[in-house]
């Protein structure tokens, strides 16, 4: 296992010296662990005399299974060890930037006093970058959404728990022909101009795919994630929005949001989780946390 340690810090870092110190040995000790792996499998893994070291094809091939190796032993370490009473148990809970700000704070509080035997960390990062590190080993569970009109293809070795769907609501200037309506549709926003996401965007995504089946694609000259700065935008009277109802919320911004009829763009929040992660009891209770207040919060 530390030969492979070795050979994954190499390629991280970039040099023999930088992933002897990351694993507190000799840069010496670093080059014997590579030889011996080398010397094991009969394959060149690290191309020496490049600057930074590279990685020949059977190293990068090597390393993406020992990645996988690392995080699963690491958390057989942890288990073990919170069985054997050694380490308290542990959650790593990963989260997008509105959950974190709305659903996520009660239900940590009320875990903590639930389950007070485990050691809570959180980490905030969009939803492109959240898998990746659930997949990394970096998180336990990781809260996620999709479009459930055409449901992401998550990569093998998740699993994922439905918490509740989130409508997206039209947010419009103070004084906008539709501020005063109960209701609004998304063709009666159709030759606005809008405040959009970026290219990457994946709540604009849904969006765009709601409006292309209304007909119509929206007008967007103006793109930001920062839904704060979507608002302010709109209070300008640059355009509208349409937003996910989690992300409306107190700002110092003044504009007005109106919910929007069906069929109306959704995004379905979920836990997404290593396969055997919901037998454990810590992610089981934050699930069932999760679940709860997620669905309190759509119903009202």
């Amino acid at each position: 296992m530390r030969r492979l340690q070795v050979l994954v810090e190499i390629d991280r870092l970039g040099s023999f010296s930088a992933a002897a110190a990351a694993l507190g040995m000799s840069q010496p000790a670093a080059s014997q662990h590579v030889a011996a792996l080398e010397h094991a499998i009969g394959l060149t893994l690290v191309e020496r005399g490049s600057r930074p070291v590279a990685l020949t094809e059977a190293g990068h091939a090597l390393v993406r299974h020992a990645r996988g190796v690392l995080v699963r032993m690491d958390a057989a370490e942890q288990e073990l060890a919170e069985l054997a009473g050694r380490r308290r148990a542990r959650l790593r809970l990963g989260g997008f930037p509105t959950a974190l700000a709305t659903l996520v704070p009660g239900v940590l509080a009320e875990y903590g006093l639930r389950r007070p035997d485990v050691t809570l960390s959180v980490v905030g990062d969009h939803m492109q970058r959240l898998l990746p590190r659930l997949h990394g080993g970096e998180l336990d569970l990781a809260l996620i959404y999709d479009d459930p009109s055409a449901p992401a293809t998550h990569p093998p070795g998740f699993a994922t728990v439905a918490l509740f769907d989130d409508p997206f609501t039209a947010v419009l200037p103070p004084g906008h022909r539709l501020a005063d309506r109960a209701t609004a549709t998304l063709r009666d926003l159709a030759d606005e101009t809008w405040i959009g996401g970026t290219p990457t965007s994946t709540w604009f995504a849904i969006v765009r795919r709601a409006c292309h089946a209304a007909g119509f694609a929206p007008r967007a000259p103006f793109s930001t994630d920062d839904y704060v700065a979507v608002q302010a935008f709109v209070a300008a009277g640059l355009g509208v929005a349409v937003v996910p109802s989690l992300a409306v919320g107190p700002t110092a911004h003044a504009v007005r949001a109106v919910p929007l009829a069906r069929p109306r763009p959704t995004r379905r929040i979920a836990v997404a989780l290593p396969p055997d992660a919901a037998e454990h009891s810590a992610a089981q209770a934050m699930i069932e946390l999760l679940r709860r207040d997620g669905r309190a919060r759509a119903a009202q």
